[in-house]
């Protein structure tokens, strides 16, 4: 195991995950329902599975596409998303 790629990748994860929707969401349930460790599974098991499907899905374009155009597509969804979010359609 490369600890080097693995802690690496725990730590994009981790900033990129901080204070975003999915930790606002996880927080807003777990005061709402007042069963924080029910909400603390369900929203480990759906990143691990989120996660799952990213990890699948680029191992299987890194096959047929060179790096760059994964990332342009990458970064051009983003801004898709961020625009649709701006003007509240996501």
């Amino acid at each position: 195991m490369d600890w080097r790629v693995m802690l690496t990748t725990f730590g994009v994860i981790f900033l990129a995950e901080m204070g975003d929707k999915t930790q606002i969401a996880a927080m807003t349930m777990a005061a709402d329902k007042k069963r924080p460790w029910e909400v603390f599974i369900g929203a480990s098991l759906a990143l691990v599975a989120v996660s799952a499907i990213g990890v699948v899905v680029g191992t299987v374009l890194s096959q047929y596409l060179p790096l760059e155009w994964i990332k342009r597509v990458a970064g051009a969804a983003f801004i898709v998303i961020g625009v649709l979010i701006l003007i509240g359609k996501f």
